[in-house]
């Protein structure tokens, strides 16, 4: 009941409106996430962190504002944000509902659109740093994809797996194997597309308006595909329709679904370095297949 009042206090400072009523949201790993109804009959979603790194929230709200910036082509849907500080995130509240054909579909339309906006770089142009749930995510700026995420995705997270012991060597060999033929591996040349960044099914609020919405971004000028393989890794629901509905709209190169190991492999260095377990393994046979995408 105190954490209730200290964040109810917050977001009244914030917001400068009254909190009537707030709830705990259970599922959040990272941050305490919190319900507040306000005083004008709308709700919020209040995000806390106990000293988060130097600006936690502040990345989370300019990607936020960035994917929102594709909204009027046509782009996907994101959460306000009302309020941003150190301590914490204030975004508008996601009634949450059941994935349909329907949303699934607009979803797909929508996320081509939003990568379509495209992004000056691939990272970011000011090269800041964004997370992907506590771990850091360079966003240095490059000119070519393969050498961004060699350098910026792939090659920090697998020495960090390597130092805590979370990688065998025959499996790390074979992540090294693909640092050195990334080039070759990822398929022909595009610009930077405007991505999500952590694009995984937990991301992914559907709602009671047969719509969804994305949260938690870590945005960036990035590879189209890298949103699609994330949105893959853990299962998103009618996945089919969402992957039918954007290369409708917007076709993927020739190869694409051979390539999607190859876009899984850092998320799984990632969950390798922080969790350890089968990760290390999954990250090897990821790197395997995208050696040898015929058999994929």
């Amino acid at each position: 009941m105190a954490r209730m009042g200290t964040v109810a206090a917050r977001a009244e400072q914030l917001l400068g409106r009254a909190v009537v009523a707030t709830v705990a949201v259970p599922g959040g790993d990272i941050c305490t996430a919190t319900k507040a109804r306000l005083s004008d009959g709308s709700s919020v979603l209040v995000k806390t962190r106990p000293h988060p790194p130097a600006g936690f929230f502040a990345a989370e709200a300019d990607g936020l504002r960035w994917l929102a910036d594709a909204a009027p082509a046509g782009g996907v849907a994101v959460p306000e944000v009302r309020a941003v500080a150190a301590d914490c995130l204030i975004i508008s509240w996601i009634e949450p509902g059941r994935p349909s054909a329907e949303a699934a579909e607009r979803l797909g339309r929508e996320l081509a659109a939003t990568h379509a906006a495209g992004a000056e770089t691939f990272g970011r142009p000011d090269g800041g740093t964004t997370w992907i749930g506590t771990a850091p995510l360079p966003q240095q700026p490059a000119d070519a994809w393969p050498e961004f995420w060699a350098t910026a995705r792939v090659e920090p997270y697998l020495r960090m797996a390597r130092d805590r012991a979370a990688l065998a060597e025959q499996d790390a060999a074979a992540v090294d194997q693909v640092l050195s033929c990334t080039a070759e591996l990822a398929g022909p040349p595009e610009p930077p597309a405007r991505v999500h960044g952590d694009l995984w099914s937990g991301n992914v609020v559907w709602s009671a308006q047969a719509h969804a919405t994305v949260v938690d971004p870590a945005a960036h000028g990035g590879h189209r595909e890298t949103d699609l393989a994330m949105l893959a890794l853990f299962g998103l629901p009618q996945l089919d329709r969402v992957l039918g509905a954007y290369t409708e709209a917007s076709p993927l190169a020739d190869g694409w679904q051979q390539r999607v190991a190859l876009h899984q492999l850092h998320p799984l260095l990632v969950h390798a370095a922080m969790f350890g377990g089968s990760y290390g393994a999954r990250a090897g046979a990821a790197a395997r297949a995208a050696l040898q995408p015929d058999r994929t």
